[in-house]
Protein backbone atom coordinates (compact mmCIF):
# COMPACT_ATOMS: atom_id res chain seq x y z
CA UNK A 1 0.00 0.00 0.00
CA UNK A 2 1.50 3.37 -1.06
CA UNK A 3 1.03 6.55 0.64
CA UNK A 4 1.26 9.89 -1.02
CA UNK A 5 3.70 11.88 0.30
CA UNK A 6 3.20 14.81 -2.56
CA UNK A 7 5.09 17.36 -1.07
CA UNK A 8 4.04 20.92 -2.18
CA UNK A 9 7.04 22.28 -4.23
CA UNK A 10 9.09 18.72 -4.41
CA UNK A 11 9.93 17.19 -7.60
CA UNK A 12 9.30 13.76 -6.88
CA UNK A 13 6.64 11.64 -5.17
CA UNK A 14 8.29 9.08 -2.75
CA UNK A 15 7.17 5.70 -1.92
CA UNK A 16 8.26 4.76 1.59
CA UNK A 17 7.52 1.10 1.17
CA UNK A 18 8.23 -0.90 -1.47
CA UNK A 19 5.36 -3.23 -1.96
CA UNK A 20 5.85 -7.55 -1.85
CA UNK A 21 7.16 -8.29 -5.30
CA UNK A 22 8.51 -5.31 -6.39
CA UNK A 23 11.77 -5.25 -7.88
CA UNK A 24 15.02 -5.47 -5.89
CA UNK A 25 16.54 -2.34 -7.62
CA UNK A 26 13.23 -0.12 -7.29
CA UNK A 27 14.49 2.77 -5.94
CA UNK A 28 12.33 6.04 -4.49
CA UNK A 29 13.53 9.70 -4.42
CA UNK A 30 11.54 12.42 -3.35
CA UNK A 31 13.78 16.09 -2.86
CA UNK A 32 12.97 19.60 -3.09
CA UNK A 33 13.43 22.96 -1.99
CA UNK A 34 11.80 24.14 1.40
CA UNK A 35 11.12 27.60 2.37
CA UNK A 36 12.87 27.16 5.74
CA UNK A 37 16.29 29.33 6.04
CA UNK A 38 19.47 26.98 6.79
CA UNK A 39 17.58 23.96 4.99
CA UNK A 40 19.44 23.21 1.41
CA UNK A 41 17.31 20.65 0.62
CA UNK A 42 15.63 17.83 2.26
CA UNK A 43 16.05 14.14 0.32
CA UNK A 44 14.03 11.06 1.00
CA UNK A 45 15.03 7.99 -0.48
CA UNK A 46 14.71 3.99 -0.73
CA UNK A 47 17.41 2.11 -2.42
CA UNK A 48 18.54 -1.78 -2.21
CA UNK A 49 21.53 -1.92 -4.34
CA UNK A 50 22.49 1.48 -5.13
CA UNK A 51 25.83 2.18 -3.89
CA UNK A 52 27.24 5.74 -3.76
CA UNK A 53 30.69 6.32 -4.80
CA UNK A 54 33.28 8.94 -2.66
CA UNK A 55 32.26 12.24 -3.37
CA UNK A 56 31.37 15.36 -1.11
CA UNK A 57 29.00 17.94 -0.51
CA UNK A 58 28.76 21.64 0.29
CA UNK A 59 26.46 21.30 2.40
CA UNK A 60 25.86 19.29 6.47
CA UNK A 61 24.17 16.02 5.64
CA UNK A 62 21.58 14.91 9.07
CA UNK A 63 20.63 11.86 7.75
CA UNK A 64 18.18 8.73 9.62
CA UNK A 65 17.34 5.57 8.64
CA UNK A 66 13.61 4.46 8.80
CA UNK A 67 14.29 1.05 7.40
CA UNK A 68 17.60 -1.13 6.82
CA UNK A 69 21.13 0.07 7.42
CA UNK A 70 23.99 2.17 5.53
CA UNK A 71 27.38 1.67 5.72
CA UNK A 72 30.01 4.62 4.81
CA UNK A 73 33.51 5.40 4.91
CA UNK A 74 33.89 8.81 5.73
CA UNK A 75 37.81 9.97 6.46
CA UNK A 76 39.50 6.49 6.05
CA UNK A 77 37.29 5.07 8.49
CA UNK A 78 34.47 2.71 8.32
CA UNK A 79 31.09 3.43 9.99
CA UNK A 80 27.17 2.41 9.71
CA UNK A 81 23.71 3.54 10.97
CA UNK A 82 22.72 1.27 13.72
CA UNK A 83 18.81 1.65 14.86
CA UNK A 84 18.17 5.24 16.17
CA UNK A 85 20.76 6.83 15.23
CA UNK A 86 21.41 10.43 13.56
CA UNK A 87 24.21 10.53 10.89
CA UNK A 88 25.94 13.80 10.42
CA UNK A 89 28.38 13.91 7.51
CA UNK A 90 30.22 17.03 7.14
CA UNK A 91 30.78 19.36 4.35
CA UNK A 92 34.07 19.21 2.38
CA UNK A 93 34.71 15.50 3.55
CA UNK A 94 34.49 12.83 1.41
CA UNK A 95 31.88 9.93 2.10
CA UNK A 96 30.34 6.88 -0.09
CA UNK A 97 27.90 4.77 1.00
CA UNK A 98 25.91 1.76 0.50
CA UNK A 99 23.48 -0.95 1.80
CA UNK A 100 24.17 -3.06 4.73
CA UNK A 101 21.83 -5.91 3.89
CA UNK A 102 20.06 -7.39 0.54
CA UNK A 103 17.12 -5.52 1.99
CA UNK A 104 18.53 -2.03 0.80
CA UNK A 105 17.31 1.00 2.88
CA UNK A 106 14.99 3.78 3.39
CA UNK A 107 16.80 7.12 4.72
CA UNK A 108 15.34 10.75 5.23
CA UNK A 109 17.93 13.75 4.70
CA UNK A 110 18.14 16.97 5.52
CA UNK A 111 21.20 18.93 3.86
CA UNK A 112 21.96 22.32 5.91
CA UNK A 113 23.93 25.12 5.23
CA UNK A 114 27.04 26.86 7.47
CA UNK A 115 24.50 28.85 9.27
CA UNK A 116 23.49 25.93 12.00
CA UNK A 117 26.58 24.67 12.31
CA UNK A 118 30.19 26.31 11.01
CA UNK A 119 33.65 24.83 9.99
CA UNK A 120 34.54 24.79 13.90
CA UNK A 121 32.20 21.68 14.07
CA UNK A 122 33.76 19.68 11.36
CA UNK A 123 36.55 18.10 13.45
CA UNK A 124 34.53 16.49 15.62
CA UNK A 125 31.99 15.32 13.16
CA UNK A 126 34.73 13.54 11.38
CA UNK A 127 35.34 12.16 14.71
CA UNK A 128 32.16 10.75 15.95
CA UNK A 129 29.24 11.42 13.07
CA UNK A 130 26.96 8.71 14.47
CA UNK A 131 25.17 9.75 17.42
CA UNK A 132 23.22 8.09 19.63
CA UNK A 133 20.70 10.49 20.80
CA UNK A 134 16.80 9.59 20.82
CA UNK A 135 15.32 12.51 21.73
CA UNK A 136 17.75 13.96 18.66
CA UNK A 137 16.15 11.59 16.21
CA UNK A 138 12.72 12.35 17.63
CA UNK A 139 12.99 16.27 16.68
CA UNK A 140 14.99 15.07 13.15
CA UNK A 141 11.49 13.16 12.32
CA UNK A 142 9.22 15.59 13.42
CA UNK A 143 10.93 18.25 11.29
CA UNK A 144 10.80 15.95 8.29
CA UNK A 145 7.14 16.11 9.22
CA UNK A 146 7.02 19.92 9.36
CA UNK A 147 8.70 20.12 6.06
CA UNK A 148 6.45 18.36 4.74
CA UNK A 149 3.60 20.69 4.93
CA UNK A 150 3.49 23.61 3.08
CA UNK A 151 2.26 26.70 5.99
CA UNK A 152 4.00 25.12 8.62
CA UNK A 153 7.72 27.01 7.97
CA UNK A 154 7.62 28.38 11.64
CA UNK A 155 7.61 25.14 13.37
CA UNK A 156 9.93 23.99 10.91
CA UNK A 157 11.81 26.90 11.92
CA UNK A 158 11.60 26.10 15.49
CA UNK A 159 12.22 22.82 15.40
CA UNK A 160 15.60 23.27 13.32
CA UNK A 161 16.85 25.84 15.74
CA UNK A 162 16.48 23.13 19.16
CA UNK A 163 18.22 20.64 16.72
CA UNK A 164 21.21 23.01 16.03
CA UNK A 165 21.57 23.36 19.69
CA UNK A 166 21.49 19.81 20.34
CA UNK A 167 24.05 18.96 17.64
CA UNK A 168 26.10 21.57 18.93
CA UNK A 169 26.00 20.28 22.10
CA UNK A 170 27.93 16.82 20.71
CA UNK A 171 30.21 18.42 18.84
CA UNK A 172 33.43 20.31 20.63
CA UNK A 173 34.33 23.09 18.54
CA UNK A 174 37.78 22.58 16.92
CA UNK A 175 40.27 25.07 14.53
CA UNK A 176 38.94 24.54 10.96
CA UNK A 177 39.38 21.09 9.53
CA UNK A 178 40.76 20.29 6.24
CA UNK A 179 43.98 21.77 6.47
CA UNK A 180 46.02 19.94 3.92
CA UNK A 181 49.01 17.45 5.83
CA UNK A 182 52.30 17.10 3.99
CA UNK A 183 51.21 18.81 0.93
CA UNK A 184 51.81 22.47 2.36
CA UNK A 185 50.16 24.30 0.50
CA UNK A 186 49.38 22.62 -2.35
CA UNK A 187 46.18 20.18 -1.84
CA UNK A 188 44.75 23.47 -0.48
CA UNK A 189 45.50 25.19 -3.69
CA UNK A 190 44.10 23.28 -5.74
CA UNK A 191 40.84 22.57 -4.37
CA UNK A 192 40.31 27.04 -4.07
CA UNK A 193 41.47 26.70 -7.67
CA UNK A 194 38.41 23.92 -8.64
CA UNK A 195 35.90 25.78 -6.22
CA UNK A 196 36.58 28.51 -8.54
CA UNK A 197 36.16 27.32 -11.35
CA UNK A 198 33.62 24.58 -11.04
CA UNK A 199 31.38 25.47 -13.90
CA UNK A 200 33.97 26.04 -16.24
CA UNK A 201 36.70 23.73 -14.97
CA UNK A 202 40.19 24.00 -15.61
CA UNK A 203 43.39 21.37 -16.90
CA UNK A 204 45.60 19.60 -14.48
CA UNK A 205 48.67 21.84 -16.41
CA UNK A 206 47.06 25.27 -16.10
CA UNK A 207 46.42 24.57 -11.93
CA UNK A 208 49.74 22.97 -12.02
CA UNK A 209 51.68 26.31 -13.57
CA UNK A 210 49.26 28.45 -10.90
CA UNK A 211 50.50 26.57 -7.90
CA UNK A 212 53.92 26.12 -9.44
CA UNK A 213 54.05 22.30 -9.08
CA UNK A 214 54.30 19.13 -11.35
CA UNK A 215 50.81 17.36 -12.13
CA UNK A 216 51.68 14.36 -10.63
CA UNK A 217 52.35 16.16 -7.25
CA UNK A 218 49.34 18.02 -7.36
CA UNK A 219 47.39 14.29 -7.76
CA UNK A 220 48.92 12.95 -5.32
CA UNK A 221 49.08 15.86 -2.78
CA UNK A 222 45.54 16.32 -3.34
CA UNK A 223 44.35 12.77 -2.74
CA UNK A 224 46.13 12.41 0.34
CA UNK A 225 44.80 15.56 1.79
CA UNK A 226 41.14 15.06 1.24
CA UNK A 227 41.03 11.24 0.38
CA UNK A 228 39.22 11.66 -3.05
CA UNK A 229 40.99 12.79 -6.27
CA UNK A 230 40.75 16.29 -7.78
CA UNK A 231 38.24 15.08 -11.22
CA UNK A 232 35.83 13.24 -8.41
CA UNK A 233 36.05 16.01 -6.34
CA UNK A 234 34.84 18.60 -9.20
CA UNK A 235 32.79 15.97 -10.43
CA UNK A 236 30.48 15.51 -6.99
CA UNK A 237 30.46 19.48 -6.32
CA UNK A 238 29.20 19.54 -9.94
CA UNK A 239 26.17 17.17 -9.51
CA UNK A 240 25.53 19.07 -5.96
CA UNK A 241 24.66 22.16 -8.25
CA UNK A 242 23.15 20.22 -10.53
CA UNK A 243 20.42 19.17 -7.99
CA UNK A 244 19.56 22.22 -6.78
CA UNK A 245 19.10 23.78 -10.44
CA UNK A 246 16.82 20.56 -10.90
CA UNK A 247 14.61 21.54 -7.89
CA UNK A 248 14.41 24.77 -9.33
CA UNK A 249 12.51 23.94 -12.34
CA UNK A 250 15.07 24.18 -15.08
CA UNK A 251 15.73 21.37 -17.36
CA UNK A 252 18.70 18.59 -17.50
CA UNK A 253 19.92 19.92 -20.83
CA UNK A 254 19.83 23.55 -19.70
CA UNK A 255 21.31 22.14 -16.27
CA UNK A 256 24.50 20.27 -18.13
CA UNK A 257 25.18 23.75 -19.58
CA UNK A 258 25.22 25.76 -16.43
CA UNK A 259 27.01 23.27 -13.87
CA UNK A 260 30.03 22.58 -16.60
CA UNK A 261 29.59 19.04 -18.08
CA UNK A 262 29.80 18.32 -21.84
CA UNK A 263 25.99 17.76 -22.39
CA UNK A 264 23.51 16.27 -21.30
CA UNK A 265 24.35 12.83 -22.06
CA UNK A 266 27.72 13.73 -19.20
CA UNK A 267 25.42 14.69 -16.65
CA UNK A 268 23.31 12.10 -16.70
CA UNK A 269 26.10 9.63 -16.77
CA UNK A 270 27.67 11.31 -13.60
CA UNK A 271 24.42 12.09 -11.58
CA UNK A 272 23.20 8.49 -12.14
CA UNK A 273 26.21 7.21 -10.68
CA UNK A 274 26.66 9.68 -7.78
CA UNK A 275 22.73 10.25 -7.42
CA UNK A 276 21.24 6.83 -8.16
CA UNK A 277 18.90 7.97 -10.62
CA UNK A 278 18.89 10.28 -14.13
CA UNK A 279 17.97 13.82 -13.62
CA UNK A 280 15.03 13.27 -15.63
CA UNK A 281 13.89 11.18 -12.99
CA UNK A 282 15.22 13.04 -9.95
CA UNK A 283 12.80 15.90 -11.37
CA UNK A 284 9.68 14.13 -12.70
CA UNK A 285 9.41 11.49 -10.15
CA UNK A 286 9.52 8.37 -12.29
CA UNK A 287 10.72 4.77 -10.41
CA UNK A 288 14.35 3.83 -11.39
Amino acid sequence: MHRDCRVPGSAVLYVPRVAPGQERTAAQLTAWHPSVPGVVEVLHARFTEHSYPMHVHDAWTLLIVDDGAVRYDLDGHRHGTPDGTVSLLPPQVPHNGSPATAQGFRKRVLYLDMTQLDERFIGAAVDGPDLADPLLRDRVARLHTALAHRGEELEAESRLALIGERLRGHLRPSPAFGQPQGGGGIAGGLRELLDERLVEGLTLERAAGLLHAHPAHLVRAFSAAFGIAPHQYLVSRRVDLARRLLLDGQSPREVATATGFYDQAHLTRHFKRVIGTTPGRYTKGART
